[in-house]
């Protein structure tokens, strides 16, 4: 079920130049050091783009892929692989929530339903406004504290749905 209020993404591309500064280029090069191949220091290096534009789109695939030395095609499937890499650009505020055994059994897909109810959005949507995005989960690795809830890179265990609510009012 969709919501107006939710956008569906076309191609997009980053705006502005697409290059790493030569700070960043050095830091690029310390990680490459880190490893017996340099192609190893993909997943770091991807990171550090998708923090830098926010997400991955073909234009920064392709600077990385060269700053990396490295076919396009390679840096596409390991992009395309994992699922923390972001395709398209997704809200300021990103909420994770984790609907696996562990969670599900402890309220995780209430919670997942409540946000996605809230919000109009679902799995890898964002809000119309690009503030929030929400994402379902597999596994948050803290079965102990399930339901578990990320925003952003802060991550809530034992997670209720007021406790939630209060969090994302609060962002705004």
């Amino acid at each position: 079920m969709t919501d107006s209020s939710a956008v569906a993404e076309p191609l997009q591309e980053i705006e502005g130049p697409i290059e790493f500064s030569p700070e960043e280029l050095a830091k690029v090069e310390q990680l490459k050091g880190l490893y017996p191949s340099s192609k190893s220091a993909i997943m770091p290096v991807l990171w550090m783009a998708q923090k830098k534009w926010g997400w991955l789109s073909v234009g920064v695939m392709k600077h990385v892929a060269e700053v990396m030395n490295l076919p396009y095609s390679h840096v596409y499937g390991v992009a395309s692989f994992y699922t923390m890499y972001f395709k398209k650009p997704m809200g300021r505020f990103h909420v994770q929530v984790c609907t696996n055994v562990s969670c599900m059994l402890r309220g995780g897909e209430a919670v997942y339903q409540h946000v996605s109810q809230k919000y109009g959005i679902g799995h890898n949507q964002r809000t119309a406004d690009g503030k929030f995005s929400l994402e379902e989960v597999e596994c948050m690795g803290a079965c102990g504290g399930a339901p578990m809830v990320a925003i952003n890179e802060d991550y809530y265990e034992n997670i209720t749905i007021e406790e939630l609510d209060r969090m994302l009012d609060a962002l705004g």
